[in-house]
């Protein structure tokens, strides 16, 4: 039962194959094995929300799955965001409007986000307000980072080409 499992998956576009005993999380393989820190652990019960990322699309709590739960999977990490070294448009919002003190759970916000605007694109205030109330943060009060996460959508959308 204890037996280690050869874990193959996707993380961030790239092909890895990870031996994992079946007890670790996917946030220990991300962070240990893979050495992808930008996923943080916070409580480690799935009530913050630090540790979340994509996987196959769906924002997911990394230290409630384990490892081999996504074997095949897709799996996005904070560090997916940016290109080449430049910040991702979500995470200059971030940055523009002031959305992060302490940084410790901007990480899960930036991949929630992300999330819910893949699966909503036209997300008003109170919907982005609702989909990232799943993630904690104690600093910065929420307002500035549904700020952002608006921004972001505007944004996104007055870039799209009509049809």
């Amino acid at each position: 039962m204890n037996d280690p499992h050869l874990l193959t998956l996707t993380v961030n576009g790239t092909e890895e194959e990870v031996v994992v005993e079946p007890r670790r999380t996917l946030a220990d393989v991300l962070r240990h094995d893979l050495r992808l820190t930008g996923t943080h652990v916070g409580c480690e019960h799935g009530v913050c929300g630090a540790c979340t990322v994509l996987m196959d699309d769906a924002p997911v709590r990394a230290c409630l799955v384990f490892a081999v739960q996504a074997e095949g999977a897709d799996v996005r990490t904070v560090e997916s965001l940016d290109t080449d070294g430049a910040l991702s448009d979500l995470q200059q919002a971030f940055a523009d409007h002031h959305s992060l003190q302490c940084g410790f759970c901007t990480p899960g916000f930036l991949m929630l986000a992300e999330g819910v605007l893949a699966e909503s694109p036209d997300a008003d205030r109170e919907e982005i307000r609702e989909g990232l109330s799943a993630n904690l943060c104690r600093c910065t009060g929420y307002q500035t980072i549904v700020d952002a996460v608006h921004a972001t959508a505007c944004a996104r959308r007055s870039q799209e080409v009509p049809s």
